[in-house]
């Protein structure tokens, strides 16, 4: 897995290439307003130089996303 970080138009960017898919991307932007508390995250899924769907985050929903992937990274010793 590639990433990388970049500010593009003052917007703070980060982007993880797919393991594997060629071409495919998850971009992840701080919208604009995101620095005073109001503002939002947004994933958007790329595929080349086309962005192919988005979803937009709240603050609260970004500490869920990011409790839910420290989740889906621990094992389960029973197997289910």
């Amino acid at each position: 897995m590639k990433h990388g970080a970049a500010v593009a138009r003052g917007v703070r960017t980060g982007v993880v290439r797919d393991a594997d898919r060629p071409g495919r991307a998850l971009r992840v932007s701080a919208h604009p307003a995101a620095a005073t508390g109001d503002g939002r995250v947004v994933l958007s899924t790329w595929q080349d130089s086309t962005c192919i769907s988005t979803v937009r985050l709240d603050r609260a929903e970004v500490v869920e996303l990011l409790a839910a992937l420290g989740s889906s990274l621990l094992v389960d010793p029973t197997g289910t």
